[in-house]
């Protein structure tokens, strides 16, 4: 207990043996920060044996500081309170945001009988500002990765602010701002002492090279400001070409033939391409297969070579197929459509000339040896 509680208790039994009315709260000294609102319960004793009609009043309390007394859920300034009985009474108290750190008195006078002294004592220097913070600002990916920061807009003001939100990040990079999660904004109101979730995304360009990028971004009112610099690493961009030495994309094939292509793997990122996979998209009883089947790194701007078997059907039939191969990584891929022209087979064709020679023949004998007849 303070001194100041203790002198309190002590004036306030004086008084209420004195005149029959005695001021109550149990949260004499209360610590606070700036912007907080208290809410005092007093109890207004009457211990004579006569009905008191008491007025109350707040004294010495600070002239910016907002205050009601309410009773019943009614603004009061007086209230009556019958022999041997008691009456509660709500004060609540809001503490400014542009407040001086340190202790503050006051009292509730019970006007012609007592006071109840007091005390609120304010933690931290009061600001009158805004803050933009994030708990990660600095993120690191390649040049494709889509950067998430989540931010929080505390408007520590007495007033509701729109705020615009932009950036000042370089270019052909995007900035986009979204409020709780939600749709896209470009500014958000904020009532006052309350706090915005904002998520920002950053896209880099495509080409960017690899390295530390510096994106600041503001929200901005008529009277404040509040910047938040953001950080992002880019590792490089993940980039492949996926074609033919030539680049021709087609060829031919018989039926139930294989047919071998060879294809190169470009590097045209700027990062290392590792563990790259080939596969293939084929008609229904075709087949491909890869030597080598995995390509374990390849440095960028430059390439490896792979050839690609070819395998048609057996039943396949003259015309044109299409056949997708594919060389992928977990951070990016690449794809050649290829157009492949199924020929019969020259086996066939010779049987088939036999078939009609044989004919031939056969017609020719029987016209020489009956014909004559």
């Amino acid at each position: 207990m303070t001194a100041a509680s203790a002198n309190a208790q002590q004036d306030t039994s004086h008084h209420g043996h004195a005149s029959g009315v005695e001021l109550y709260s149990p949260y004499t000294s209360i610590s606070v920060t700036p912007g907080q609102t208290i809410n005092y319960s007093v109890s207004v004793l009457n211990h004579s044996s006569s009905t008191q009609n008491v007025g109350l009043e707040l004294d010495g309390i600070p002239r910016s500081w907002t205050h009601t007394l309410k009773s019943g859920g009614f603004d009061i300034s007086r209230i009556a309170v019958l022999p041997k009985k008691q009456e509660n009474v709500s004060l609540q108290v809001m503490i400014p945001l542009k407040v001086n750190r340190g202790y503050y008195h006051f009292a509730v006078r019970a006007r012609g009988f007592t006071t109840l002294p007091l005390t609120v004592i304010v933690s931290k220097q009061g600001t009158y500002k805004t803050s933009f913070t994030t708990q990660q600002s600095n993120l690191e990916g390649a040049s494709s990765t889509t950067f998430t920061y989540n931010a929080k807009l505390v408007n520590e003001t007495a007033d509701t602010a729109l705020y615009a939100l932009e950036s000042q990040a370089p270019p052909g990079w995007m900035v986009a701002f979204k409020v709780n999660y939600s749709k896209q904004v470009a500014s958000v109101n904020v009532n006052p002492n309350q706090t915005e979730n904002i998520t920002i995304t950053v896209n880099a360009p495509d080409q960017v090279k690899a390295g530390t990028y510096q994106i600041p971004v503001f929200a901005t009112t008529g009277s404040t400001t509040a910047a938040l610099s953001l950080s992002v690493v880019i590792t490089g961009s993940y980039a492949m070409e996926l074609s033919t030495p030539s680049g021709l994309l087609s060829t031919h094939i018989t039926a139930g033939g294989e047919k071998d292509i060879a294809l190169v793997v470009k590097n045209t990122g700027s990062a290392p391409l590792k563990n790259i996979t080939l596969s293939s998209q084929t008609p229904a009883d075709w087949g491909v297969t890869f030597s080598p089947a995995k390509i374990d790194e390849i440095e960028p701007g430059a390439a490896s070579q792979v050839t690609a078997q070819v395998k048609a059907s057996k039943e396949a039939i003259a015309g044109d197929y299409a056949t997708t191969l594919t060389a992928s990584t977990p951070e990016t891929s690449s794809h050649a459509d290829f157009r492949i022209s199924v020929r019969t087979s020259m086996l066939w064709g010779w049987i088939g000339v036999i078939i009609i020679i044989l004919a031939f023949l056969s017609v020719y004998y029987l016209f020489r040896k009956y014909g004559r007849r």
